[in-house]
């Protein structure tokens, strides 16, 4: 039986999670920065996180346990757009399709509850897995920065990537036949 995928918003309650999940190797090797994360700076940022309504954060849970974190960037309403990333902290649930459900959940809410219409993201390149994952779902790579992030005192390249409501409305159908196959109830 598949695991039960679950969204929750992010409270101060996750703050120590959060920061160890973000100071991970397992998680920082895919984010763009590399240095430790001092606790009063990512107080400010939860902080910040938290008070800013042009940003919306959710605690991933599989069967009730926290296992990650997914956000919502630069919500721009007047445009129709916003950017958005997500991360399993623990690299024990990855390869079970939690991910997929994850980006099915948040791209229902921003082209449904939140009515925009287009969504972006960035992902490093070498995250290959991740990258063909948006893709399955209809998005479409915009850009390759080349030499855009520097990690470990070398420069790596990030694939942008962008869907539209449309686009979504088209590749959803498909999406949920294949996580039902898997066992997820979804609607």
């Amino acid at each position: 039986m598949a695991a039960h995928v679950a969204l929750r918003a992010l409270t101060e309650d996750d703050r120590d999670r959060v920061l160890a999940w973000r100071n991970s190797p397992e998680v920082s090797a895919y984010m763009y920065t590399d240095q430790l994360i001092a606790a009063d700076d990512h107080a400010r940022w939860l902080a910040a996180a938290l008070d800013d309504p042009r940003r919306r954060y959710w605690i991933i849970e599989m069967d009730g346990a926290p296992v990650g974190l997914a956000n919502l960037a630069d919500i721009d309403v007047m445009n129709g757009r916003c950017a958005w990333a997500y991360y399993l902290a623990d690299p024990a649930v990855r390869g079970k399709s939690i991910g997929a459900v994850v980006e099915l959940m948040v791209l229902d809410i921003v082209f449904g509850e939140m009515g925009l219409t287009k969504l972006w993201c960035e992902v490093l390149h070498s995250n290959t897995a991740v990258w063909r994952l948006h893709q399955k779902f209809g998005f479409t790579q915009e850009a390759l920065l080349r030499d855009h992030v520097r990690k470990g005192g070398e420069a790596h390249d990030v694939v942008g990537l962008g869907l539209f409501a449309h686009e979504w409305a088209a590749a959803r159908p498909g999406m949920v036949e294949r996580l039902q196959r898997q066992g997820f109830a979804l609607s």
